[in-house]
Formats: structure tokens, sequence, C-alpha cells
């Protein structure tokens, strides 16, 4: 057992890999009956073996856990550092979740080389997963980049009509995001050490390090015009990968041509990325700066709120209007993060799991009714609860879930972030609310279109209802969606550590943003209100 806890975060990352190995070298491509069993019993076990982390994960201080660190490059200080806190723990259990389902959905959806496509979701995971447990900037860099590729092929192999043009435009956006975090990156390596002469700021005589938890350390010597641009050069990688307006554009384009587990695994894990760099870096590693940006920042995200809703709201592909709903959830969580309160960053953390739990069983239910008629238009359909009343109804909990109905995980996250957004400032809360409120509308429209009303198309009044492979798709999801929106108490423990460890940081280096006029009055009874969502549940 020890040995099993001392690996288990090397276990868990990189079994997705010796399962695609396996099926590269140890499977003929006519065999698709094996690739398929192999790839999901691989997905399925690497969710099985991270489940422990749950249990065994201590959530009573900051401190990173299951580390393992090996000298890597150590010329350059660069070393081999594996380890988690609360956060990445649920973006993990999360992501190889999601993995599992991806693979378990594709059984019918992908018709050709599926040799190739297994191979590449497999190796998705690990990148994915080697990125939320990297604690060396070098190794999150490399497992970054290499999770790039999979995704490239996902979408120009098996995307839509136009998955090349889609598929460059994503690895472009998000390798000139990354080549900008590079450089910051390397601008903390060398004010660490030798220091940066060319703008006169002398190194501060470390050995040479990329360790993350000793950037932590070094924090509140950082000049803050040195914190600036990188912080700049961070908030480009992040904020494109989230995609916060107006970097968002490769989103849509992304979304409608990728494979259905493609889009699962986009808007569940891949953009999480974003939000988890501002939340693991940007912010505790750069606090003055992270000050200075909250107001342009909240605009952007109250822009992407609105825009994205009324956006969403147009559109007539099913599928995009799920996309750019992500743009507008994504909006709340860089919201509730840029508050710098509690309450807002412990709703923020929680809507990246919410937001992965409900559009990634969007994406799902939009596929499953995609390949029965090859077509998402919502004026095609009408009336199909009549014939596919599972479908209806399983579609129906995760509208609810989306738009945040009381009892669903939409509800805490969205209610636990309103409250950060008033804490700061009233008219950020009364902004974000009217986000809320748009997005009831059109998840509502959309559904209202697509299953009430009579069935007058003939091409939908034959189509069969959920089988019980696609049923035990989308119940994990369900579950899930009920179990934060009922209890969310575990969730919110976990997380706690990591948020008070952040804000004590903020507030030691940087001097703490300004309440608007007449907000104190009400404070007391937010920030009670937000430790009520998190600490009444089963006390």
């Amino acid at each position: 057992m020890d040995f099993f806890q001392q690996h288990l975060l090397n276990i868990i990352c990189y079994l997705p890999l010796v399962g695609a190995l396996l099926i590269i070298f140890g499977i003929k491509k006519e065999n698709v009956s094996a690739i398929k069993t192999v790839a999901t019993v691989v997905a399925g076990l690497d969710f099985l073996v991270s489940i422990p982390l749950w249990f065994w994960y201590n959530p009573k201080g900051p401190e990173f856990q299951f580390e393992v660190i090996h000298n890597w490059i150590p010329s350059v200080g660069v070393k081999y550092h594996f380890g988690v806190d609360g956060f990445a723990v649920l973006l993990i259990l999360l992501t190889t979740l999601l993995t599992f389902i991806s693979v378990y959905s594709s059984f019918t959806a992908i018709t050709h080389r599926e040799k190739e496509y297994y191979v590449f979701l497999l190796l998705l995971s690990t990148g994915m997963m080697g990125v939320f447990m990297s604690l060396d900037f070098i190794l999150f860099y490399v497992f970054w980049e290499v999770m790039l590729v999979p995704m490239y092929f996902l979408i120009g192999v098996w995307g839509g009509p136009r998955k090349l043009y889609a598929a460059i435009k994503f690895f472009l956006y998000t390798l000139f995001g990354s080549v900008l975090m590079l450089v910051g990156i390397l601008a903390l390596y060398f004010y660490n050490s030798t220091g940066l002469a060319a703008v006169g700021l002398p190194g501060l005589g470390n050995a040479p390090s990329f360790s993350i938890p000793h950037l932590y350390t070094i924090a509140p010597q950082i000049p803050p015009q040195l914190q600036f641009w990188i912080f700049l050069a961070f908030f480009v990688g992040f904020a494109i990968k989230v995609p916060m307006w107006p970097f968002h554009t490769w989103l849509p384009d992304a979304h409608v041509e990728a494979p259905t587990a493609g889009s699962v695994i986009l808007a569940g894990v891949l953009l999480k990325m974003g939000t988890y760099g501002f939340v693991r870096f940007s912010l505790p590693i750069l606090p003055d700066a992270t000050t200075k940006a909250v107001p342009w920042i909240g605009v952007l995200a109250i822009i992407a709120i609105i825009y994205g809703a009324l956006v969403a709201m147009a559109q007539k592909d099913m599928k995009k209007l799920v996309a750019y709903s992500s743009v507008s959830h994504m909006g709340f969580v860089m919201l509730g993060m840029f508050a710098l309160n509690a309450p807002g960053l412990r709703g923020a953390i929680l809507q990246m799991l919410n937001h992965g739990v409900s559009t990634g069983a969007l994406f799902l239910l939009v596929g499953l009714v995609y390949e029965r008629r090859h077509n998402r238009m919502i004026a095609e359909y009408g009336g199909i609860a009549k014939v596919m009343p599972l479908y209806a109804m399983f579609f129906m909990i995760i509208t609810m879930s989306s738009i945040g109905l009381p009892t669903l995980n939409g509800f805490i996250g969205e209610f636990t972030i309103l409250i950060g957004a008033f804490n700061h400032s009233w008219w950020w809360a009364l902004f974000a609310a009217s986000g809320i409120v748009l997005g009831a509308g059109y998840m509502l429209w959309m559904y209202q279109r697509v299953f009430f009303g009579e069935l007058t198309n003939e091409k939908n009044k034959d189509l069969k209802d959920l089988n019980r492979r696609e049923q035990w798709t989308i119940i994990p999801l369900i579950v899930i969606a009920f179990w934060i929106g009922l209890y969310p108490k575990p969730f919110f423990e976990r997380m706690a550590p990591t948020v008070d460890h952040i804000l004590e940081r903020i507030e030691a280096v940087a001097p703490k943003p300004e309440k608007a006029a007449g907000v104190p009055a009400v404070t007391s009874s937010a920030e009670a209100a937000a430790e009520a969502v998190h600490e009444s549940h089963g006390e």
C-alpha cells in the first residue's frame, strides 16, 4: 500500500500512456473490438485508481501531497516534481471520469481509423493530468505543449466539414499563448538566479530552479514592475485557454468541428487549464500585479458573461449554442476568481467542476442525437420528447444544471460567485446576475424548440431512445450534479486550504482591493451566507 501511495500520481498519469502503447504495438488495426475494449478498460481503470485521491488527500493544510521528486536536468535546476493539493485533486478526478466517458461514448460515433483515435484520446489524458500534477514549471510546460498534439489530430482527422481550419486555429492560438507564457517562466527563472540585467533587476542569488513551491517563497521579493510584465505574459497564455473575451474566437470552431468526445474533453478539462493556471501561478506568485489587474479583468469577465449569452441565444446549431454558453460560464469563473475573496474564489473553483460536468454532458447529449440524425440544427427538431422520453428527461436535468436550478450543481457555484462578486462590487454582481437570466433564456428556448410541440418532421418519428450504454455515459454526470447541488461540503473542504493560502499571500503582499461604496453594511452577511453554503450541509 505504501508503494501504491508513493507512486499514485505516476500511475494515474502514465496508465493511459501504457494503454496507448499497448494498442499501438499489441493490437492490429483490423481488430476494432479489441482496441475499444483495451481503451475502455484502461480509461476505466485509471478512473478507479484515481478515486483514492479523494479519500487519502488530507484537507487540513495547503501543503502539496503525494509528492514525487527526482532530478531531471540538474544543470539548470529542472526537476521531475509531481504533487497535488485539494484543487488539483478535484480536477484530476474530473479528468479521469470524463476521459472514461469519452472513450465509452465513442463506440458508435467513430467508424474510421479507430486505432489512432483511441490512442490519441489516451495520450491526451496523460498530457492533461501531467499539467495538473506538475510542480516544476518546465515539466508543466512540457505537458502543456504535449497535450496540444492529440487534440489537434482529434479535431483535424475526426472532426466536421471545416475540421482542418478549426484544428489549425486551435493549435496556433494556443501555441501563441504558450510561447508568451514561456517568456514569463524564463523571466521568473532568471530573476530568481542571475537577474535581468537588461532591465536593471539584479537576481536574488538563489540556486537555479523552476520549482513552483520555491517561486511561491520568493513572490514577496519580485518587484511590482516585473510582476506586471510576467502577469501579462501569463495572462495571454491562460486567457486564450479559458477562453476569455476577446481571445475566444477559436472555441466555437473547435467545438463545432470536433467529434463528440473531443468537445467533451475540450469543454470539461482543457478550458479549465486556463483558470487552473491563474489560480496556481498568477494569483500566488504575482499578487501585486493580480490586485492591480482586478478592474480590467472584471470588465472582460462581465463582457464574456453577457456577450457569450447573447450570441448563444442567436445560434441555430445546438452544438454552437453550447459552445458560446461556455464563454459565458467561464466568464463567471473569472469574475469569482478575481473578486479576490473567499466566497468568490471558492465559487470559481467549484464552477470549474460544474462546467465540466454540465457542459460535458450537454455535448454528449447533442452528440447522441447527431449520431441518429447527422443534423444539429434546432429547426430540424421539435416534439422529439414523444419518441425519446428518456433522452428528453436527461436533457432537462442537465439543462437545469447548466442554468443553476437549486438542488443542482450550477446553483451552488453561481450563488457563491455572486456573493464574492457582490462582496467586491455590487455592479459586478448585477451584471453577472443578468448573465444568469440570459442563460436560462437561451437554454430553455432551445429545449422548448427541440423537445416540445408537434412532431412534424418525418425523419424524427423513428428516432430510438437511449440504449443502455448511452444511458451510462450520462448517469454518472447527473449523479455528480445532484451530489454537488445537495451536499457541496466535501468539495469546499478540499479546496479551502488552497483558497485560504492564496488569499493570505495576496493580503500579505498587496493591498486588499477597496470595496464599492455602500457594500460594508452587507459584507458580513454575504460572508456568512457563503460560509453557510459549504458549512451547513451535513454538519
